[in-house]
This record gives C-alpha cells, structure tokens and sequence, in this order.
C-alpha cells in the first residue's frame, strides 16, 4: 500500500470528529469580527479561521461555516473587514457570535464602526482591521473559504489580541524573548 493509494487515505483519515475538535481547541487564534454591508444588508460575526494567504496582492484567507445564516448575505455583498479584536472585546465576541441571539443591528450598537474603501463596518478600536473585496469562493466540506483581496489597512493603538485557546480566551501581548545563548532552536 502506498500513501496515494485510496485504501491508505482511509486508512489516514479515520480521525474521529472529537479527536479533531480537541486538537484544534490547542491551535490558538486571534479572534475576529467579519463585518460586511452591501445589497444583502449589514453583518457581522465572530470568527478565528482567518490567516494571510499573500503579500502581493495582499490577500486573507476566511472561513465561514456553509449552515451560518450569513454565509449567502456576505457572498453576495462581495466585501468584508476582517476586524481583529483586543483583549478588552471578550464580550463583543461573544455579541458577534451569537450569545444572547441579538438582532445584527443591536450587536452593531455594542461598540463604535467607521467604514473605509468598502463601506463595510470596521470596528474603531480594533487592533487591525482589512478592509476586503472577495476574489474568490472555494465551497469546500462544511465550509466556504473566502479570498480577500486586501483594500485598504487601518492599524489601531491597541496591540494586546484577544486569542483564543483550549476552548478560552487569553490575552496575548507581552513578548517573550529567550536569552541568546538559551535559544533552543539554534
């Protein structure tokens, strides 16, 4: 049997779905509000599957579930801010991802939005936000990953990122440097 033989794929693949989710439970993530308004209406939500694809063009990658309610609105909008939150928006995560089901116009109240290129909402204090045209949509398993042409960057004063890890949030904003000589990688 060899790796690209089909028998051996399966054989690969037999990873349970609790094991995965544990597993990526211990990849820790920024945490974002994707915002978008257009012809399908204002919308947000919390998400961490979001990453650089490329620097020229300057590109993100984001992942939204296929089920979300939003995921037809923000494709047809065709723009997006990737909003990066600090550590100090713990609750406004949790508005944007749904707990206490508030209305978007209500979750929207919750904190100060601008707009840049797009006309999406982007959030005041954040400590970056992408303002984006999506490019492209890959459907793919449970999810549609966008491409995100980067438009335009508004980098904010904060620099303490909200994370997310082990199913919690965390702060993280405080460098950690080994001593030169300590380096474990050298």
């Amino acid at each position: 049997m060899t790796p690209s033989d089909p028998a051996h794929i399966a054989a690969e693949n037999a990873v349970s779905l609790q094991t995965f989710r544990e597993g990526m439970s211990r990849l820790g993530a920024a945490v974002n509000i994707i915002t978008s308004d257009g012809p399908n209406g204002q919308l947000g939500f919390t998400a961490t599957a979001v990453c650089s694809l490329s620097a020229e063009p300057p590109s993100l990658l984001v992942c939204m579930n296929r089920q979300s309610q939003q995921n037809a609105p923000l494709k047809a909008n065709g723009v997006l801010c990737v909003n990066t939150l600090a550590s100090h928006h713990e609750p406004l995560s949790g508005v944007f991802s749904g707990v206490g089901k508030l209305e978007m116009a209500e979750r929207f109240r919750r904190a100060q939005w601008s707009t840049m290129i797009t006309g999406s909402p982007a959030l005041d204090d954040a400590v970056v936000s992408f303002d984006c045209r999506i490019d492209q949509v890959v459907e793919i398993n449970t999810h549609s990953l966008l491409i995100a042409h980067v438009l335009g960057i508004k980098i904010g004063h904060e620099i303490r990122s909200l994370m997310y890890l082990n199913r919690t949030y965390h702060e993280l904003g405080t460098a950690f440097s080994y001593p030169e000589s300590s380096r474990p990688w050298l």
